[in-house]
């Protein structure tokens, strides 16, 4: 703790690092348009010596004013770049016995042909590698335009989202998924399907996060930046979805942006109907029989939901600004669900028979407080954030379970009945700092501090002659406390065409989790360090070469943790396991990043090493075949992973992705030994056409192996996305079509073994939905949406 406190003090005290020696040299002056004469703001400086080397970069103002100071080189020049205008290179020459030059105003003219080609391929996803992480621009394509957040992350390489919700990375559900560099409910409870895929502007995969980011997730981090606000004026678009099964939602948003002030809004309203289908066949030794089940589940959801998010900037001088943003995200659901289970012996009729009729209401509540301080200083590339975070949220959910035997004889059974209550509170507060050493090297810094508390109180009764009562003791109240803090000191450098970039990141975790009639009550205390190595090199223009290393902590999810869990299901039930410890990995990373012309390769192998890694185990108790999660030994993962983005013509766009690893697991649990190991592949296909007229047309396909457990066999899954689009009215309005789940592919089969028992469940959680959306964008200055609070250092 005494180390985060004194990188907490020196957070707001960055002087002390400032021991650069002072400039020899220093050149200012003011960039403006060429013809217009107006001021551009926050161009990108460069002074270069003869060989290329830089000497010190920088930014102008928001008037387009700058001064950069830097010591020796020989025959120094200055650049002077601006996404829109031409590259302007100018010569640097000093007067004898003067250190300071006045350039006065320096002129930049549009590029035009850098304007068409930025309209060209803002239309299609591209990729980039940085030091520490992947970019995925993803806010043109159509199948990203549409849908919610969920389905977009489908889409991007690397990334699946299996039918809960559940981002997995590299086909480890061990991920961190953040909005804008910072945790946020819109990530947890399958909260992602509340927010519009055309939110997003970009997706970015970080396998391998360096000390800066929280060290949770072992397969790493999945950052999704949302859209912002930059045009001055009035802007804003209003987006209009109807589909089948219904989806009907209507986003407008509204921003205005001056000198000083940027205010932003959000509002959605979402009616979703989901239809799902399950299936199970069950055969489970008794007495020397094999006793069948055949369990067909009709599953129709109904989601209601409403999102508010608005709030401001306030640039107080070139130098300060503050940020205050407020979100809303309530959900009403309203679930109907029918449950056939038809029972027999082997190789003889029909035995008994259940039906049972669920209905579910579930109302959530979440709310979200943002605030951030960035501070910039006159040097450049020195910089200060202070951010500050409060989420509250409720949940309410109540089931009714009506069941009746209809073979051999009809009779009704007791109704069940259960509610579970939740509420969390959740406060956190960082503070990073970045103060350049020199024109090539960084130190970075930071703390940040997070408490969090859940409190759940689950209920279950059956009706008897005299009323209502518990079942199975199933009346308690778990309360979940989380306090972690955490510290990071980061370099990053660069010489020629080699960067690197070293961290050291500890966090302190205290864990309690206790229940109200005193059953569990754990509580975990530990510190542990976390170093990441992060090495570039660039030995061409068009290629980058990285390799990577970090250690990660994988903390369980509170459903982990939870003992008990709903109980709608006559044969089998979830419980969680508070009991369960976090798990560690060690990931090292080898990528490569090249542009051929028209053609994009990223291929990357990797290797993980996991121990204490979390699994589920399933076995069979008092009739019931229940799943729990549960800590093996290790865990290791070596794969290969390739991307390719191919634009052999402007009105084509094909990108192809393949990841195939190894895993082995080791451990034991109830004296069963759960040593497996296997392969996996799995892989992407899609392609994008623009037709003639402003129409384009957009196909993918999504593949994921067979994958084989010690308990369990996946197989294989497959699923089609098809998109269409067409732009009118000068660009101001846009018509999308596009089907998710095409021809029902999307289908999901499990066979569980264990000692007596087999189960093969087959679940289709999403019919295929169809989709027509329109767009309507206000005085056509680019897509706007929702956005978090100014992000400061967390990007």
């Amino acid at each position: 703790m005494k180390y985060i406190a004194t990188l907490f003090l020196l957070s707001f005290y960055p002087a002390f690092f400032c021991f650069a020696q002072a400039p020899k040299f220093t050149v200012n002056g003011q960039v403006k348009e060429h013809a217009a004469k107006a001021d551009i703001p926050f161009v990108t400086i460069i002074i270069t010596d003869a060989e290329g080397k830089n000497l010190v970069s920088g930014m102008a103002d928001e008037k387009g004013r700058f001064t950069l100071a830097f010591s020796g080189g020989n025959k120094p020049s200055i650049q002077f770049s601006f996404m829109g205008y031409a590259k302007l290179v100018k010569t640097l020459t000093f007067e004898d016995g003067k250190t300071v030059i006045n350039l006065g105003t320096v002129l930049m003219d549009p590029d035009p042909t850098l304007l068409k080609e930025v309209s060209v391929t803002a239309e299609k996803s591209a990729i980039s590698l940085k030091l520490d992480k992947k970019v995925f621009e993803v806010g043109k394509d159509i199948l990203s335009q549409s849908g919610s957040v969920s389905e977009l992350l489908s889409g991007v390489p690397s990334v699946s989202v299996d039918p809960g919700g559940a981002v997995s990375l590299r086909g480890n559900s061990s991920v961190l998924v953040l909005i804008n560099g910072r945790r946020s409910g819109l990530t947890a409870g399958g909260a992602l399907e509340q927010v519009s895929a055309d939110q997003v502007e970009r997706v970015e995969v970080i396998t391998n996060p360096s000390s800066r980011y929280d060290a949770s997730g072992s397969a790493g981090i999945i950052n999704i930046v949302l859209k912002k606000n930059k045009k001055s004026g009035f802007n804003g678009q209003l987006r209009l979805v109807g589909g089948v099964p219904n989806e009907t939602r209507v986003s407008p948003s509204l921003n205005f942006k001056s000198n000083k002030i940027n205010l932003f809004s959000t509002i959605g309203v979402r009616f979703s109907d989901y239809v799902g289908l399950y299936t199970t066949n069950q055969s489970v030794k008794q007495s020397g029989n094999s006793v069948l089940l055949n369990q067909r589940q009709d599953e129709n959801r109904h989601d209601d939901g409403r999102m508010a998010y608005f709030g401001a900037d306030y640039q107080a001088d070139s130098l300060n600004t503050f940020t205050l943003a407020y979100l809303l995200n309530a959900t009403k659901d309203h679930d109907k669900s029918s449950l056939g289970y038809d029972y027999s012996k082997a190789g003889a009729g029909l035995d008994s028979a259940l039906h049972r009729s669920a209905e579910s209401w579930e109302r959530r509540n979440y709310n979200q407080l943002e605030f951030n301080y960035t501070r910039l200083y006159k040097k450049p590339g020195k910089k200060l954030t202070v951010d500050m975070q409060y989420d509250f949220w409720n949940s309410d959910k109540d089931w009714n379970l009506a069941t009746q035997k209809t073979a051999p004889v009809l009779l009704q059974l007791p109704q069940i009945r259960t509610s579970s209550i939740g509420s969390n509170k959740d406060f956190a507060a960082q503070s990073d700092m970045s103060v350049p050493l020199d024109s090539n090297a960084v130190l970075e810094y930071g703390i940040k501090g997070e408490n969090r508390s859940v409190g759940s109180d689950f209920l279950a009764q059956n009706e008897t002659a005299n009323g209502w009562a518990t079942i199975e003791n199933i009346d308690n109240g778990v309360v979940y406390n989380e306090l972690i803090g955490s510290g990071y000191l980061q370099l990053k450098n660069k010489t020629g065409r080699f960067s690197y970039q070293l961290g050291l990141r500890g966090e302190y975790t205290r864990v309690k989790i206790a229940d109200r009639n005193n059953v569990y009550d754990n509580l975990k205390n530990y510190f542990k360090l976390f170093p990441t190595l992060h090495f570039s090199y660039e030995p061409g223009k068009r290629t980058t070469l990285q390799l990577s290393y970090s250690r990660r902590i994988n903390r369980p999810a509170l459903n982990d943790l939870y003992p008990f869990n709903e109980i709608t299901d006559f044969n089998s039930r979830y419980i969680g396991n508070p009991e369960l410890n976090p798990s560690y990995a060690n990931v090292f990373e080898l990528g490569l990043l090249s542009h051929f012309g028209t053609l994009t390769i990223n291929p990357s192998v990797y290797y993980q090493h996991q121990t204490g890694s979390i699994i589920d185990y399933s076995y069979r108790e008092n009739g019931l075949f229940i799943s729990t999660p549960v800590n093996i030994d290790l865990e290791q993962r070596s794969g290969m992973e390739l991307s390719m983005i191919y634009n052999p013509y402007k009105w084509l766009q094909m990108n192809m992705e393949m990841n195939v690893y190894h895993f082995r697991q080791q451990g034991f649990y109830n004296s069963q030994d759960l040593a497996f190991s296997g392969n996996i592949l799995s892989g992407r296909f899609g392609t994008q056409i623009k037709l003639p007229g402003k129409s384009s047309v957009q196909l993918r396909y999504n593949f994921t192996g067979p994958r084989n457990a010690a308990q369990s066999k996946r197989a294989a899954v497959h699923g089609i996305d098809l998109g269409l689009a067409q732009n009118f009215w000068k660009d101001r309005a846009s018509l999308l079509f596009d089907v998710n789940n095409l021809f029902e592919l999307r289908k999901f089969s499990t066979t569980t073994i264990g000692q007596d028992f087999n189960i093969t469940q087959v679940y289709i959680p999403n019919a295929a939905r169809y989709r027509l959306t329109f767009v309507y964008r206000l005085n056509l200055t680019g897509d706007q949406g929702i956005r978090q609070a100014k992000s400061g250092n967390r990007n």
